[in-house]
């Protein structure tokens, strides 16, 4: 009798160990997937410190100023900040236009902010401001993958072309099934994928417009994977056959 309820206590053990795993593993999942940790600290001297974003692409250089009196950061006297700059690094006559598309859109967030010397006057500042752009360089990045996914496999979603100019994304549709050709085009910014993107249709063959597209996108809540998610839907709802 003791035998066995040794065995069942053990059983309950590996259970709660089991599960305590799948807890952990979860956890983890979620730790990967909201990560926006997109900096890399390179330098860090009593003059300045530098951090890298996005593969290289974009440096932030902040110089320090004279140490503050009875204020510490991380057990060290705090610094004030004299200066915060970026600056590119990326080379635009050959990179992929989807990588030219993020870095606008990184530099527009960058700009919007005015002076980030006001909002970061001093070192206890330093992380809120990292957090901000490795938030918004992690959207971006994610927004060139996408754009890149529909660049290698828009066919499957009867996607002939994904065309990108300045801050537009121009997706041509194409489907002899649905008897219909179209483009829509989606204007993007930092922001980009909390809002529903703005967009205008041009109708080439078929009747699918602005109207039938809207109604198809109001359906689509903003969010992780937006556009993929949008064309996903536009071929689901529109281009499958006659209407």
């Amino acid at each position: 009798r003791e035998l066995s309820q040794m065995d069942a206590e053990d059983e309950l053990d590996l259970a709660e160990m089991e599960k305590l795993k799948n807890t952990e593993r979860t956890c983890l999942e979620i730790l990967e997937k909201y990560d926006f940790t997109e900096w890399e600290l390179m330098e860090w001297s009593e003059q300045q410190a530098i951090f890298n974003f996005l593969y290289d692409s974009v440096t932030l250089t902040v110089v320090f100023g004279p140490p503050i009196d009875d204020e510490f950061f991380a057990a060290h006297p705090s610094r004030s900040i004299m200066s915060l700059d970026f600056e590119s690094f990326l080379d635009e006559e050959q990179a992929p236009p989807s990588s030219c598309l993020v870095q606008k859109l990184i530099f527009q967030f960058i700009e919007s902010q005015g002076c980030w010397q006001k909002k970061c006057p001093k070192l206890c500042y330093l992380p809120q401001a990292l957090f901000d752009i490795s938030l918004v360089v992690n959207r971006c990045r994610i927004l060139g993958d996408e754009l890149e996914f529909l660049q290698r496999w828009g066919a499957k979603f009867q996607l002939l072309e994904t065309d990108i100019k300045d801050t537009e994304v121009k997706l041509l549709f194409s489907s002899s099934v649905a008897f219909a050709k179209f483009e829509l085009t989606l204007a993007v910014s930092h922001d980009y994928p909390s809002a529903v993107l703005p967009f205008r249709v041009q109708t080439h063959i078929g009747d699918i417009g602005e109207k039938e597209i809207a109604a198809v996108l109001s359906r689509v809540p903003a969010g992780h994977h937006y556009l993929q998610r949008a064309v996903t839907s536009i071929h689901q709802n529109l281009l499958q056959g006659p209407r």
